[in-house]
Order: C-alpha cells, then structure tokens, then sequence
C-alpha cells in the first residue's frame, strides 16, 4: 500500500484513468464500491488512502489487477506532468514564497500545464546555481576533508574496484601503459580518442551515445596526465554516477574519480608491496615511488595518504602550497595544525613561513626532495618538500610524518632544523616592532584581487563546465 503523499497521488491518477475508460462517474464507481462519490473523489485527488479491501473493489469494478493500480508510474503523459507539478508545489523551495498552490483541474490546457513546470523547474534550477557560490563550494570542501580524514583517506571499495580493473586490462607490474588503459576503455564499451578542440572548460568529454571519451592531445599542465584523465572519465561510469544535485555532490564525485584513477595508475597490492619493501629498509621516499609508477610527484604523494595509515601503521600529512605560501591542498592525520579560517576550510590560508612547504623555495638545488625537521608547538615534525613550476606559478608539495615515524624515511640524517610558533601571529605574520614603527602609515600598497572571490562558480549541468562549448563539441563530433 503507497504511504507518500506522491504515491497516493499516482494512485489517484492511475484509479482516474481507468475509471476513464470505462465512462463511469464519480458516483457511477461510487455505487459499484460502496463509497459516495466524495470519498472517491479525495482518493483521486490524493488526499486519502484507500483500505486495501476498497482498493480490491475498485480493481474488480474496473477489471484491472490490484497491482496495475499500484504501479508507480504515471498513466499518461498528463498525468505525470500532474503528478510533477504536485510535488513541485510541495516543496519547501515553492513553499518559501508564500504563494498558493495551484489546483489542477481537467479542464486546465496542457500548455498551462507545461508553462507552470517550466517556471518551478527554472526555480529549481536557479536555486541550485546560487549555492555554487565559492562560501558554498569551501563548506563542501572542508566537510569533506573532515570526512576523509576519518577514515584514514582510504576507500577500500574503490581499492577493490580498480585492481579489479586493472587486473582485467592484463596488466602485470611497473606502469600502467596507455595500452592498458585503452584495454580497459574497450572493456567498458567506449574508445579513446584524442582531439585538439576539446572545450576550454573540460579535461575530457565522454559521448554516452556514441561511446566515445575525448581527450585532448597531450597532458594538461599541472599533473593531469592523458592515462589520469581517461581513468577519471571511466571512473564516472564504473562508480555508477549521475549528474550531480548540488556542489557538495559534485566534489565527492570528482574525489572518487581521481582517487579511482590513483589506485589503477599505482594498484593497491603492487603499491603496498612497494612501500612495505622499502619501511622495512627505511628507504621509505616519494621520489622512488613516483618513479616506480610513472606518475607525478604529487600523485605520488597523495597516494601514499591512502596506503600509509591503512597498511604501513603511519600518520602522515600532504600538503601542495603556492609560491607565495597559500595552501591549495592538504591533508593530514598526524596532528600537524594546518591554518584555517573560522568556517574550517584550509583553502587558501598561508602556512608557516617556517615550514618546509615555504623554506624549500629558498633551497638552491631544487631537482631533489629537500628535507627538514620542524618544531611546532605540536610536536616535531620531518618534511620531504619537492618544488615545481607551472605556466601560471611555482607551487610545493610536501609529505611529512611525527618526528617518531621519521626513522622510515630516506632523508631522516637532515640537519635543517626550524621552529614555527605559528599561529602565534609574532611567528612570521607580524613585522618586527622596530620595522613596524618605521614604516606604520608611510606606505600603501596595491593589493591584487582575485576575481574567484567575488564571482559565483561557474554554473552549468556540472559546475565549472560551460555547457554550449561541449554541447557544440560533441554536435561537431557526432559524425565522425
């Protein structure tokens, strides 16, 4: 028996319908069940539940079987657009503006139908572009740092899924070619093709009609690596995913993307083995490990926050910070206070001058991993820092443990040494008092501004995505 106030609504329709094509009245019905035409009215309007006896009477006058009655699909193409607008009308976005509900009567032309679902439809749809704003874009975020940091940054089902898939594609061990990434692509039913026009806004673009994933030609600056971006648009498909509902939404999916990609490129069993291999030596180092598997610094990196907790007994932190000290990325479950602003969110806060992520910008010989033991006012920590540049900018990145879990690591024998009082602001954000009382009110300096600050996010089927472009893209490419 339907309990929602939209099943008894489909319900109602459904009895509607049939009682239609058998021409009988409300009280025609009525008389042949034992209920006044009133009471069966409600019933079709959705207002009241039928005993289960009345429904049996109802099914048997209009011989059809109960559960033809029951079936939760709409009757018609009205119906369901009735049924939509109902539960338009019903919530509470509609029911914020105080407005009255709007009865729909047989007599009402379907095109009025039509245009009040279009207006509540592009309620809904504006509504869902202004929380896309960056305060809503940082609460997702930092709700889903604290939850990753929960469980260790490790998602054993993702874990089991992408060994299993690279397993399929006949892999063995080393890197993941591109071969075998094709493989798994063609194991999924889609092609990999490489395109130069990919819209501006997109890493890929996957044609669920024509089963195609593009991609474009080469890397994209930044670490997304062409077999990176493949396995992220598989990940979508094998993850089950749709379009996303709100922000929030659309970061977990983009993390279980990128986490899938990380454990085909760098497989669970053959990473461990790897890792454990080298504990045991304390040679424990991110530059071995990246080259073991052909990836980037930074993937390498973030992968071992995903393995390190859950199968070599370590805390550790990431951290990826701009020249200038920003924090674009981090992670941590080994205690390291990382800057943050009053809602949580880590994003953009500067970090300690005196950190490794910083002081390694200053180091001269930047090819290798540059080591540093830090004390903080919650413990000794040791860093590895590797530095790198993009087009736009130079940037860190950073893996560090307690200075109890540094004994694993290639680099332990450091003798840099600092000492960060932050968030002390007299650590490294307040200027010396003597530099202070000389220049206090005698200078004025242009500060630039970031238009990201101001702006909503981009808005579009996906955020950040520009509709048109991939829209025209795949209309271009369709014939191919």
């Amino acid at each position: 028996m339907p309990t929602r106030a939209s099943d008894l609504v489909t319900l109602g329709l459904r009895i509607r319908h049939f009682r239609g094509e058998h021409g009988l009245t409300l009280d025609q019905l009525g008389d042949r069940v034992g209920l006044a035409g009133s009471q069966l009215s409600l019933i079709e309007n959705g207002r009241r539940e039928p005993k289960l006896s009345t429904l049996q009477d109802v099914a048997t006058a209009l011989a059809v079987p109960i559960t033809e009655l029951l079936n939760g699909e709409a009757p018609n193409t009205r119906a369901a657009l009735e049924i939509e607008l109902a539960r338009a009308q019903k919530n509470p976005l509609y029911g914020a503006l105080g407005l009255p509900t709007v009865k729909v009567t047989k007599g009402m032309p379907l095109a009025a139908l039509e245009s009040l679902l279009g207006l509540h439809r592009e309620l809904a749809r504006r509504a869902s572009e202004a929380i896309a704003t960056p305060e809503e874009a940082r609460r997702a975020n930092t709700e889903l740092r604290e939850l990753m940091r929960e469980q260790d940054n490790y998602m054993p089902d993702i874990e089991q899924l992408a060994e299993d898939q690279v397993q399929a594609s006949g892999h063995v061990s080393g890197a993941l070619t591109h071969r075998e990434v094709s493989v798994m692509a063609e194991q999924l039913g889609f092609n990999l093709i490489y395109v130069n026009d990919l819209p501006g806004s997109t890493r890929s673009v996957t044609d669920l009609v024509n089963h195609r994933i593009y991609l474009p030609p080469a890397s994209i600056p930044g670490g997304h690596g062409l077999r990176s971006m493949a396995l992220q648009a598989m990940g979508h498909r094998l993850l089950g995913h749709e379009r996303p509902a709100s922000y929030a939404e659309f970061l977990w999916q983009r993390l279980q993307i990128n986490y899938f990609a990380a454990a085909c490129l760098m497989p669970r069993n053959a990473s461990v083995a790897f890792l454990a291999n080298a504990k045991r030596e304390r040679e424990l180092s991110v530059e071995d490990f990246r080259d073991a598997f052909g990836v980037t610094h930074e993937a390498a990196a973030l992968r071992l926050t995903n393995l390190a907790t859950s199968h070599l007994d370590m805390t550790l932190h990431f951290l990826r910070v701009t020249g200038d000290g920003a924090l674009q990325k981090g992670y941590e479950n080994d205690g390291l206070p990382l800057p943050a602003d009053v809602t949580g969110s880590i994003e953009g806060q500067f970090v300690c001058k005196q950190w490794s992520a910083r002081s390694a910008f200053t180091h001269t010989n930047r090819t290798t991993e540059f080591y540093q033991y830090t004390d903080t006012p919650a413990g000794t920590f040791w860093c590895a820092t590797q530095t790198g540049a993009t087009d736009a900018r130079e940037f860190s990145i950073s893996v560090g443990v307690p200075f109890v879990q540094a004994k694993w690591f290639r680099g332990r024998e450091t003798t840099q040494r600092a000492i960060s009082r932050c968030p002390d602001e007299s650590c490294c954000r307040r200027p010396a008092s003597d530099i202070s009382s000389r220049w206090a009110g005698k200078s004025w300096p242009s500060a630039r501004l970031h238009a990201h600050v101001l702006s909503p996010l981009p808005s579009g089927t996906f955020p950040g995505v520009d509709d048109t472009e991939v829209y025209e893209f795949l209309e271009a490419h369709a014939a191919e």
